[in-house]
């Protein structure tokens, strides 16, 4: 597969375009300024939702318009922190709290996702100044359907929010007018590009429950040159920011939440807030081979040979092991690690973002554009150490010096008066339920994104042409310290001397050193774009006015590298003691195997776009695209909106449009891997709760799963179309009132049945079969087991009337167009200003309001679906992804941002609430079908500002203060203790800034 670089060719058209760019427009800068008249700066004709240049669709399309100053009252200073503010944004799966779970498969670092409508991320086209801008260079994947699938976005993190002049939201399809992947909607960043003078804002946070400090340092200079023809503008912007550490408030510090629970709550007690893991530092082990021959069983090893330990003193304690470990007959339950121990909540991180705008019109009133723009990002992170996955066993070898069954003579060999006929060669151990929890692993992320654009624009008789050359490059490198090597510990396991690893030692001089080993992975994407159009705003006249027309074409090379450590993509190989090996297993502890992996498109586009008034009053956008991927296939999409004014304060505007999301590049081109995530076997669910062991002390259902994955270049691009109808209302020349109703019907959505879904699948063909008769059972073939069972694991199965299943070695799922999703909802905007004898007033409320979202299961998952509606699949086994999302786990039907400021002479104040409305976690619902709700999550922002400064400079200090009320997340089932893909819990904040700005 070909990774996508400038070659020589390319490079040098794009050194040749610069050169003569820069050298045109400086030479042009020397000259006297003999024009007649003074050239005009280049002004911002592009407005999202049309390529028109020049052209009005305000009254058309519904497109949200942030400004500055809209930006500055909601004192976001990053953004993700931006859009998690605003009401057609709905999670962001890349953030850092969920992510703390997810190992070197996870995006990691200063990264944010954008995903309008909750469609999930990759449905949001991201614009920078009207074109595309670069995907953040690694991925990650994320639930859609049963199972997570490959996705990526571009970061929100990479655009300052101080150099935003407007943000602009299209909230409709727009594939007809900018391709693949607008299907939600697109976000449009418009920057300052012709900056005359300077801005320089200082600006530091103070946290009430937390130590962190946070300084920020923004720069904007321009100006000038050539009697106005030609603009140099320089924006800077600089972040440093500390650690957040789970240690720092007591509800972040314990994975085991229960005590948090309300003692009268009926989820007092339940085992799934206790989100502690089963694997620590004092594991369980099994004798290998049968121990009925050594007269230990019942003593010291329960029937199978297997053994707990503990620390010295624990209550379970029945023999001493040595100083500080003891160890008991298993059965008794392990002893459980707090995840918590050293987890960031957020990383320590500085970034800093470079952007150079130089805009030049020439004699010929010819005008070119260029960008530059780099940006820069690092952040250390702290992350629970690694624990062996359930599916690759370690053993303790018997000539191991620590062994406490090892060789005669050996120091740490239990007296004969308990270690009973064990043979002087001593027994190999198999590990359970352990973690190398001595140090934690540390992640270290830099990043970076490299654009440049050369465009140009002029007019040719009624034409205007425009045309531009862009390429932008991300990088990402995640290197993790503390990583343990599967073939190193193997080697130290099996060691007779001092030096061997200690798994008995409590973690004190345990040697772990010697296993520990820094793994990365780098990432890289880049985006070469090449197009042209050409635009008439009068090709002809209608009765009812003019007839504007664009059309153009467009060449895009899209690409992407996943560069994995040595130990991850099979270079070095390990095989464990099951004989399973790459690309089944790593070498890496904790850690899923994964092949190099690249791949790369070419898309070429043509378009076109007709505005007209069809009517006195009457306005009509209709636009076709048709794109060809090179992997993929080609598409036509199309787009028609009407607007239409009723009378003069009334507007009515309706949309169509079809868009269509590609499949991105992984699910395309990835190659045969297996992912271990974390996942619940509800077979081994109904089981352990109607067989007697709701605690599952005896069996544990909760474990790391394997799923072997492959990507397909049989994949279709999803297909969906978009309407939206609405009003606007302008009571008044400065208030507007908007309403509109929306909906996305999405086909062929990529995803996976999903591992948990495989399981429920697999229960259901048990309870179908019954506990009779198992040789002939026909489970569900997807689901790959071990066979072998304990009796008392056996027979809690049997109690519960389902044949026993042995715990999980593997799933085969693969990515496929599958489902149907259906999203509807509508919008609310109100804004207006006035002015008073006490000042200007300025109120600006959004609200987003979701009615349906739903994914309709197709093939297997509709008979789940079937099978839990006729009550066969109890209500506490949950179906995911499936059925009605509206309000669960994240999918709230209400989220509002409401902003009032106002401003007179030196003094100004804002105000602003955002709103998030209920939703409830399903995971947590119990058998009788209630459900855990989190409550509406309202939080109010203040900011008090004081304007002065000489007539030549204008100074502001501005209070702010984030979460007035101090008001924390609702309680979760989740790695903190709240939902960190929709609610923050950091409380009450402050901030102060400075900001001078002069000529």
């Amino acid at each position: 597969m070909k990774r996508f670089r400038l070659n020589t060719v390319e490079a040098a058209s794009l050194a040749w375009l610069l050169a003569f760019s820069l050298g045109a427009q400086f030479a042009s800068a020397q000259q006297d300024g003999e024009a007649e008249e003074q050239v005009k700066v280049i002004e911002e004709i592009v407005v999202t939702g049309t390529q028109i240049r020049g052209a009005d669709i305000s009254g058309i399309l519904p497109v949200t318009v942030l400004t500055s100053e809209d930006i500055e009252f909601l004192g976001a200073d990053s953004g993700d922190e931006l859009f998690d503010m605003l009401p057609e944004q709905g999670q962001n799966y890349f953030n850092e709290a969920e992510n703390i779970s997810g190992g070197v498969n996870s995006a990691r670092g200063d990264v944010g996702a954008f995903n309008l409508r909750n469609l999930g991320t990759g449905n949001t086209l991201v614009l920078l100044n009207g074109r595309r801008m670069v995907n953040e260079a690694s991925f990650q994947t994320e639930e859609v359907g049963g199972s997570f699938v490959p996705v990526n976005t571009v970061n929100s993190n990479i655009v300052p929010v101080y150099g935003i002049e407007r943000l602009e939201i299209l909230k409709d399809g727009a594939s007809a007018i900018y391709g693949a992947d607008a299907v939600a909607g697109v976000v449009n960043h418009v920057l300052k590009t012709d900056i005359d003078g300077f801005k320089v804002q200082l600006r530091t946070d103070f946290y009430e429950h937390i130590s962190r400090d946070v300084y920020s340092l923004n720069l904007e200079w321009g100006r000038f040159f050539n009697d106005g023809a030609t603009n140099l503008a320089i924006l800077v912007d600089y972040k440093d920011r500390d650690r957040v550490n789970s240690q720092e408030d007591a509800r972040w510090a314990n994975s085991d939440i229960r005590d948090l629970v309300p003692e009268d709550s009926p989820w007092s007690g339940d085992t799934r807030f206790r989100s502690n893991s089963a694997n620590s530092l004092y594991g369980q082990f099994d004798i290998r081979p049968s121990v009925s021959r050594y007269g230990i069983r019942g003593r010291l090893t329960d029937n199978s040979g297997e053994f707990e330990t503990y620390p010295t003193g624990h209550e379970n304690c029945q023999w001493q092991l040595n100083a500080t470990t003891c160890g008991g007959v298993d059965g008794q339950g392990t002893y459980r690690y707090n995840l918590n121990e050293f987890r960031d909540v957020s990383a320590e991180l500085t970034r800093a973002t470079f952007f150079a705008f130089l805009n030049h019109t020439f004699e010929n009133g010819m005008e070119s554009f260029t960008e530059l723009m780099y940006w820069d990002s690092d952040s250390v992170l702290s992350r629970h150490p690694s624990a062996p996955f359930s599916t690759v066993k370690l053993r303790v070898g018997a000539e191991n010096y620590y062994n406490p069954f090892g060789p005669c003579g050996s120091p740490n060999r239990l007296p004969d008066s308990v270690i009973g006929s064990v043979p002087c060669s001593g027994v190999e151990l198999e590990i359970d339920n352990y973690r190398f929890a001595q140090v934690p692993r540390i992640i270290e992320n830099d990043a970076s994104v490299f654009r440049v654009l050369q465009g140009f624009r002029g007019k040719w008789d009624s034409w205007d042409w425009e045309g531009a050359f862009l390429w932008s490059e991300a990088e990402r490198e995640d290197l993790t310290r503390n990583r343990v090597s599967n073939l190193l510990i193997a080697e130290a396991l099996f060691d007779p001397t001092p030096a061997a690893y200690n798994p008995f030692s409590g973690g004190v001089n345990s040697n772990i050193e010697r296993a520990l080993v820094d793994v990365y992975r780098n990432n890289e994407t880049d985006l070469l774009l090449v197009d042209f159009k050409l635009s008439n705003t009068e090709l002809f006249s209608l009765p009812a006015g003019p007839v504007a027309f664009l059309a153009g074409a467009e060449y895009r090379e899209e690409s992407f590298v996943d560069d994995r450590d040595p130990r991850l993509d099979g270079t070095i190989v390990f095989t464990d003691y099951q004989g399973d090996t790459f690309p089944f297993v790593s070498d890496v502890v904790n850690s899923s195997p994964t092949p190099d992996n690249e791949g790369d498109r070419a898309v070429t586009s043509l378009f076109t776009e007709v505005q007209a008034s069809l009517l006195p009053k009457v306005d009509m956008q209709a636009a076709v695209r048709y794109e060809d991927l090179s992997d993929i296939g080609d598409t036509v999409v199309g787009k028609l909106a009407l607007g239409w004014q009723v009378f003069n304060p009334l507007s009515v505007r309706a949309s169509w449009s079809q868009a269509f999301r590609a499949p991105n590049l992984i699910t395309v081109n990835e190659e045969v891997v297996a992912r271990q995530n974390t996942r619940t076997d509800y077979a081994c669910f109904y089981a352990a709760t109607r067989g007697g062991d709701p605690d599952q002390d005896v069996i544990d259902c909760r474990n790391s799963t394997q799923r072997i994955a492959q990507g397909s270049e049989s994949l279709i691009s999803e297909q969906s179309e978009n309407y939206s109808v609405g009003l606007v209302l302008t009571p008044l020349d400065s208030w507007t009132i908007t309403l509109d109703y929306w909906s996305i019907e999405k086909e062929d959505t990529i995803g996976l049945l999903g591992e948990e879904n495989h399981t429920v699948l697999d229960l259901l063909r048990r309870l179908e079969h019954g506990s009779g008769n198992c040789s002939a059972l026909q489970a569900n073939p997807a689901v790959t087991r071990v066979s072998d069972l304990e009796d008392d694991e056996a027979a809690i199965y049997e109690a519960a009337g389902v044949c026993p299943a042995g715990l999980i070695k593997n799933i085969d799922d693969r990515y496929a167009n599958l489902d149907r999703r259906t999203v509807r909802g509508y919008d609310l905007g109100v804004y207006g200003e006035m002015e008073t004898k006490l000042g200007k007033w300025t109120l600006r409320y959004q609200g987003s309001f979701l009615d349906e979202f739903e994914q309709e299961p197709g093939g297997i998952a509709s008979e789940l679906a079937a099978a839990k509606a006729a009550g066969v699949i109890p209500p506490d086994i949950p179906i995911g992804g499936f059925s009605e999302l509206v309000e669960n786990d994240g999918f709230q039907k209400q989220k509002h941002n409401l902003t009032l400021s106002w401003r007179k002479g030196a003094y100004g104040a804002s105000i602003n609430r955002t709103g998030l409305g209920e939703f409830y976690q399903d995971s947590l619902t119990l058998d009788q079908g209630d459900r855990w709700w989190f409550p509406d999550f309202n939080r109010w922002n203040a900011t008090f500002s004081y304007y002065f400064g000489p007539s030549d400079l204008k100074v502001r200090f501005r209070l702010g203060i984030r979460n007035l009320t101090d008001e924390r997340a609702p309680l979760a089932d989740r790695y903190f203790g709240y939902f960190a893909d929709a609610h923050s819990d950091y409380g009450r904040y402050y901030y102060l800034s400075f900001r001078v700005t002069g000529d």
